[in-house]
């Protein structure tokens, strides 16, 4: 399913390179649960961003699906992640003038979304939102709004999902909800990577991989 190969990626500032990720070689299989750990700045959140297509690595190969992912066009990319990745993120990305239903549905190519449009419904039931679909953001709760989030990566019935400190901004109650969402779509044969410092969501896991500095601390990762 993944497959890195010598990757890395480096950011250029005003203050130098910054290596973010440093020669990493990983293989993910398809249907694995896997949890990144590492501190803030360990190069989680870019190793998530290379996996969706949403950066480019400097050096080494990114296959996912199939895919090499650095070499598609931007109208490839984006096609690969309508196609393949769904990403559910700690600060939720809801656009706050579209309506709960809208707000999925905006994951959907444009030629499909009426076609989408009763699945996004189904969804959004399923998470407890049926009542829900016609508010703004701002009328929701967290936890809520992290339901919604969810139904969005959801909507495109990705093979994979890349989760980036989806617990981050959620009580104990909603964290174990979403981590039980993620559960159900791993059981039903998604891949997951999630990215995380909480110990809760990465005892979910199968695998625990971890980062420092950009490199892998063990290559193998670890079993939870």
């Amino acid at each position: 399913m993944i497959e890195l190969a010598d990757v890395s990626k480096v950011y250029r500032t005003t203050h130098g390179d910054v290596r973010a990720v440093d020669d990493v070689t990983l293989a993910i299989n398809a249907g694995e649960f896997v949890a990144l750990k590492g501190h803030s700045g360990s190069g989680k959140s870019t190793l998530l961003a290379l996996l969706g297509g949403l950066a480019l690595p400097s050096a080494g190969s990114v296959a996912v699906a199939g895919h090499d992912v650095g070499k598609l066009s931007s109208s490839e990319r984006a096609r690969f992640r309508e196609e393949n990745v769904g990403f559910v993120f700690q600060m939720f990305h809801l656009l706050p003038y579209l309506n709960v239903l809208d707000n999925v549905l905006v994951a959907a190519p444009a030629a499909a979304r009426a076609a989408s449009r009763e699945y996004a419904k189904q969804l959004l039931s399923g998470f407890g939102m049926e009542e829900r679909v016609s508010h703004r953001p701002n009328q929701l709760s967290v936890g809520e709004r992290q339901r919604v989030a969810m139904a969005r990566a959801l909507l495109n019935r990705p093979k994979l999902l890349l989760a980036d400190e989806p617990t981050g901004n959620l009580d104990e109650k909603n964290a174990e909800a979403l981590l039980d969402f993620l559960g159900g779509f791993h059981r039903e044969g998604g891949t997951i990577v999630l990215a995380t410092h909480d110990d809760r969501a990465a005892e979910r896991a199968e695998r625990i991989i971890e980062l420092s500095s950009g490199k892998l601390v063990s290559p193998a990762g670890s079993l939870s």
